[in-house]
């Protein structure tokens, strides 16, 4: 079948599926020619090989064209040739079949061989990636619209969507474990967990080759290949265009829970790596346009710590990612992104920092992304550091707090000099984050996540132990503020266990009544351990999966989180949009420092206690918390109760599962002016 043709447009880009057929539009600035390629099967030669004229197919430097009788899935590929000088910056190979940069959907990633697409000169047709033509428009969203969530009232769960559910403990059918109609089955613990957004790691096309160890997996996701196309392993519908299908249900059923969805998005580097890296798409297409290049340009700047930089502030690759965020928020009703090393994003064509006038300030003033979650990780792997940058000079942006993870680790674990930083983060980091009248909330508070220590582990090793990853434990952070208790690893010693635990839970407390919005990770609440791997990027298996047996094992800590996050939720003075007061200014909610003394708080080095009371004068409540980190008992004087109230305790952390949390209605009554806090111990009294 010979295919009509005829010139069509610049715009869009990709391919779009119009009254009669598809146009395509690519861009390449130094390609000399173009084919189009059109293929029956994923892994077959082209049935159709259509070169574009540069007369009539080409407008500056896009190529287009339109294709009549053709229409919704059908899989293609370009050719694009040119001259090959990597000491220009040029990598064209005809040789290559690659993908369109605006493809919505991957094909053929089972027998995609990474090693042939490295080889120059050699045809790799049936061992290529394809992309497919998608029709988004005819979906049935069902009436479903974005929760829009107040960060003031959020709870972010970070997870990862194949580990969730790959287990076959899970409950999950076998052909639905590990995708997005398997985690739709999950909603109901989500829900009931009390978390308000899931986090998801990064579910763009990948590639899982992109590791050290040949017979291991790349399981994180932070290798990109496509960014405008879910991850087809993760989708239990195989068919032409069923990731995306499947993708939008899931994102539908987490709406009509009321949760929302946060896409961790990597757009700093792709999977094809440094100059021996593979070529699937970008390097073929212009090499120079896409990625940062060093003076000698057959090599790569490499501030991602992963071989390549992507050129963000190139006016088309810019486009491209702002292209990509309108895409997963108008067409797949996606709530927000968390940006990957996003200091990247900041960085001029030399590479260097221009944070303000950055793709990134672009995302913040763009009308379809207005409303939608924007987070910041605030650096990068190059040394660029930008906590507070973000918020300080931005109007939307979130950001990762890095220094929260760290001094809430330190000072849980009594190291010195921690008892100023921790009151600093529990106010939401206001010697950080310096903009007047900014939203407390935007600074995201975590102390683990998918990279380092889960918290188990946190408890439980001294020293990392990465040497199921092949690279011989060289890999990871080696500083990770992490204690073992008395024992490195498992212990059936019964004291190490209930201090473990005893830690665990005050992480947890301090992590949730901090002024700010807590994130989760995957199993944290039931105690998940990685047996010391602080980088299981490549652990494609049971040791980075979900345990559902850890449900039921560690019920006593799931009910405590569970508790705690309801008590959260439950009051007004942990929903507040402004800064706590740190004294009573004309009824405002307020914080009050103390020490083991009233209004006496110890800020001294060697100190390892603070106090302080919460007061939400319009609602009525009032809180007292108590914080011991050393490792002995003290005695902490307690505030008098407001008239016609009495103190009762909701938590105390060094109590026996099931007396450690009680809801309000069950609170336990306290006499006195004084608590015993037990060693390592943390305390929650309320007024009532």
């Amino acid at each position: 079948m010979n295919y009509k043709i005829s010139e069509g447009k610049t715009y869009p880009l990709g391919s779009r599926v119009e009254d009669g057929g598809v146009n395509f539009s690519l861009f390449s600035k130094h390609a000399e020619r173009v084919e189009l390629l059109l293929f029956d099967h994923p892994d077959s030669e082209p049935s159709h090989v259509i070169p574009l004229d540069p007369k009539l197919n080409k407008t500056y430097h896009y190529w287009h064209i339109f294709v009549h009788g053709i229409k919704d899935k059908q899989i293609y590929a370009y050719r694009v040739y040119g001259a090959f000088q990597p000491e220009k910056g040029h990598r064209f190979d005809g040789s290559k079949v690659l993908l369109d940069p605006y493809s919505k959907d991957v094909v053929n990633t089972e027998k995609f061989d990474r090693n042939l697409a490295k080889q120059y000169g050699v045809d790799n047709c049936c061992q290529a990636l394809k992309s497919v033509v998608v029709d988004t428009r005819h979906y049935d969203w069902e009436g479903t619209t974005h929760p829009r969530i107040p960060f003031a009232s959020t709870v972010i769960y970070e997870m990862h969507v194949g580990g969730f559910t790959r287990r076959e403990n899970s409950g999950v059918n076998g052909k639905k474990r590990g995708t997005f109609a398997g985690l739709v089955e999950k909603i109901p613990y989500l829900k009931d967990l009390g978390i308000t957004a899931v986090e998801l790691l990064p579910i763009h096309q990948f590639d899982v080759k992109d590791v050290v160890k040949p017979e291991l997996e790349n399981y994180w996701g932070y290798s990109t290949i496509s960014f405008f196309a879910p991850h087809r392993q993760y989708s239990h519908n195989q068919s032409l265009t069923g990731p995306v299908d499947e993708f939008r249900d899931m994102v539908k059923a987490f709406h009509k829970e009321g949760i929302e969805v946060i896409l961790d998005v990597v757009f700093n580097h792709t999977a094809e790596g440094d100059d021996t890296g593979p070529t699937f798409c970008f390097k073929g297409l212009d090499n120079s346009i896409y990625y940062l290049l060093e003076d000698n340009q057959a090599k790569y700047k490499n501030f991602s710590g992963c071989g390549n930089t992507f050129k963000a502030n190139q006016p088309v690759a810019r486009n491209l990612i702002i292209d990509s965020l309108r895409y997963w928020v108008s067409e797949m009703h996606i709530d927000g992104f968390r940006f990957d090393l996003a200091s990247i994003l900041g960085r001029d064509h030399l590479g260097e920092p221009m944070l303000i006038t950055s793709v990134l300030a672009e995302m913040e003033s763009d009308p379809i992304l207005a409303g939608t979650k924007l987070i910041a990780e605030a650096w990068d792997a190059a040394g660029l550091y930008q906590v507070g940058e973000f918020i300080n000079h931005g109007d939307w942006f979130a950001e990762w707090n890095g220094p929260f993870r760290d001094d809430v680790r330190r000072f849980v674990r009594g190291d010195e000099k921690t008892v100023k930083l921790l009151a600093a983060r529990i106010l939401s980091s206001s010697d950080i984050y310096t903009k007047p009248d900014r939203e407390p909330n935007r600074s995201i508070h975590f102390v683990t996540c998918h990279d380092g220590f889960t918290l188990a582990d946190l408890v439980s090793y001294s020293k990392k132990n990465n040497y199921a990853n092949g690279e011989d434990n060289r890999d990871g952070c080696s500083n990770n503020f992490s204690a073992n208790y008395g024992v490195e690893g498992y212990t059936n010693d019964g004291h190490i266990n209930r201090l473990r635990e005893r830690q665990m839970k005050n992480f947890w407390v301090i992590l949730l009544l901090a002024q700010g919005t807590p994130m989760i990770t995957m199993g944290d609440e039931v105690g998940r351990s990685q047996h010391g791997n602080n980088n299981a990027y490549c652990q494609n298996n049971e040791l980075s999966w979900f345990n559902w047996d850890d449900v039921e094992r560690n019920k006593g800590l799931l009910r405590f989180v569970k508790g705690l996050i309801k008590l959260i939720q439950s009051l007004d003075v942990f929903q507040q949009e402004r800064l706590l007061k740190t004294e009573e200014n004309g009824g405002n909610p307020y914080l009050i420092w103390h020490g083991t003394q009233l209004y006496k708080p110890d800020w001294s080095d060697y100190s390892h206690s603070i106090a302080f009371t919460l007061h939400h004068p319009q609602k009525g409540e009032f809180l007292h918390v108590m914080f011991n980190a050393y490792w002995e008992c003290l005695d902490f004087q307690i505030p008098q109760p407001p008239d016609g109230k009495k103190w009762f305790r909701i938590i105390d952390t060094s109590a026996p599962p099931n007396d450690d949390f009680y809801e309000l209605k069950d609170a336990i009554e306290i006499n006195g002016h004084t608590y015993l806090v037990h060693d390592r111990t943390s305390v929650v009294l309320i007024a009532k």
